[in-house]
């Protein structure tokens, strides 16, 4: 063949080179740089009828029109992005109409609807977590519907009642509860002021014996101090005579109303002997007063022997907490010889800040702690001191407690819960409940012999329940109990989740 005759077919192929080279580039043209963006924005596998898109999401394609779905989390929070094509040619996205059905086990259906920007179409709602639902998505564009469904699993465990069982995994209903806000301060265990008594002498003397010292217990009426007082003889000896000057005007008058009776003597010798013993009688009776006054028991006063000694007694049963007295020592009637504590009741000073003096009054409940001791205990509080303290600038506020076993002690160092308010809230969840997953708290819901993972925006909470704001409507279950098995298993079950 000669070069004129080859002419037609060089042409030929050059065109076909030609139009092949630029099919690929417009090809390319089409096809988004990825270079330099962040790797796969959804990781999930496509589902039925789609394919991988050029930014890494599920393309679903239909008819020469394709729409590529991913879930955009690197802003304010996860939002839906659809990138729409036309004949894999990037489509103007204001062209196409998109909404989206999205699905979640135990919660009602979701609309989300779509505005165009830059290239794509974004969501009007956020997509929370889990990623984890069913899609029904649908389109129009030049006047022709489409439809695509779509399923994506992530967060979920499949466990049957008797493996949940087994597994003690108790479930409980998200529901209203009254959360208990606390504050905690520090205080100190003192003793009751109220129960503890300075004793005295009450008569000027000499310390013949000391029965018992400090930190001794002592019974209400035992002998804690034997003392003389010349003054104490004086006042026996003031009654002993009384007493028989009684008996004798006693004696008399019972003999002159005999006598008047049996009309032998005048009415006014009975009349008289009778106002004899009356007198002796009230000056007896003054003398056993001023004994009895001083603690002074009036059967010791009939011993002459004895007569000037007197014993001090503890009026009340408790730890003799001071001890001011030694033998043999001259004491004043009101020098306090020993102080005496009952300490089935104490108190705990707790230390209120400024800022929290509008939280405590008398009368709130209050738990006690002395971590060190292992030590709780229930109380209320009683009083808080209208005055600062000037070290400090702080206020007490005083907390009693039950303390019949002697656990507590003066001087501990412990820590008060006090319950500031109690608020009713519309959903609360265990705080046993609650796990964290990465950055989230979380609970497993539960629906039918599925668990799945719900991440929680929480509010409120005490050492009991927790206010849940959004994450799980009221009614639905979930595991209350050992609840880190479902933690556990997701682990084993799936890498850490990521977009």
């Amino acid at each position: 063949m000669n070069v004129t005759g080859r002419l037609p077919i060089v042409a030929v192929i050059l065109a076909g080179v030609l139009l092949g080279t630029w099919i690929l580039i417009q090809d390319k043209s089409v096809t988004p740089d990825t270079a330099g963006q962040p790797v796969s924005e959804n990781k999930a596998a496509p589902g039925s009828g789609s394919a991988i898109g050029p930014h890494g999401g599920n393309l679903f394609s239909e008819d020469g029109l394709g729409l590529e779905l991913i879930i955009h989390e690197s802003g304010a929070f996860p939002q839906f992005r659809i990138y729409p094509y036309q004949q894999k040619k990037s489509l103007p996205p204001a062209e196409v109409k998109v909404t989206v059905a999205l699905s979640r086990l135990g919660q009602p259906a979701q609309l989300f609807h779509f505005r165009p920007e830059n290239d794509f179409l974004v969501s009007d709602q956020e997509v929370k977590e889990p990623h984890s639902f069913e899609l029904v998505i649908a389109a129009e564009y030049q006047g022709k519907s489409y439809r695509w469904n779509y399923s994506q699993v992530e967060g979920r465990v499949e466990m049957s009642d008797a493996t949940m069982q087994n597994n003690g995994i108790r479930l409980a209903a998200a529901g209203p509860a009254v959360i208990h806000s606390e504050i905690t301060l520090p205080g100190e265990i003192i003793f009751n002021e109220h129960k503890i008594v300075h004793v005295v002498p009450r008569l000027p003397g000499m310390v013949v014996s000391i029965e018992r010292h400090h930190g001794q217990r002592v019974k209400k009426g035992e002998v804690l101090a034997v003392m003389e007082s010349a003054i104490l003889a004086d006042l026996r000896s003031q009654y002993l005579l009384a007493r028989r000057r009684q008996a004798l005007a006693q004696t008399i008058y019972d003999r002159e109303e005999q006598l008047w009776r049996e009309k032998i003597t005048a009415r006014q010798d009975y009349l008289s002997a009778r106002q004899q013993w009356d007198e002796a009688s009230i000056t007896t009776q003054l003398a056993a007063e001023r004994l009895l006054a001083l603690g002074v028991s009036l059967e010791s006063g009939s011993s002459v022997k004895n007569i000037t000694r007197y014993e001090i007694r503890s009026p009340i049963s408790g730890i003799v907490i001071d001890e001011t007295i030694v033998t043999g020592e001259a004491v004043k009637e009101d020098k306090t010889a020993f102080i005496i504590a009952d300490i089935s009741t104490i108190w705990a000073a707790v230390r209120v800040f400024p800022r929290n003096l509008h939280q405590i009054h008398a009368g709130q409940p209050a738990i006690i702690r002395a971590d060190a001791y292992d030590l709780i205990r229930k109380g209320k509080v009683i009083y808080v001191t209208t005055l600062l303290d000037e070290q400090t600038r702080t206020a007490v506020a005083r907390v009693e407690l039950e303390n019949k076993d002697e656990q507590w002690r003066p001087g501990m160092f412990v820590k008060a819960d006090l319950q500031t308010e109690a608020v009713e809230v519309p959903v609360a969840v265990s705080l046993d409940a609650i796990q964290t997953i990465g950055d989230q708290s979380v609970v497993f819901g539960r629906y039918g012999d599925v668990f799945e993972m719900r991440p929680l925006k929480l509010g409120r909470s005490d050492k009991q329940m927790a206010e849940v704001v959004d994450g799980l409507s009221a009614g639905e279950y979930y595991a209350a109990g050992n609840s880190f098995i479902l933690k556990s298993e997701l682990g084993k079950a799936e890498a850490a989740h990521e977009h």
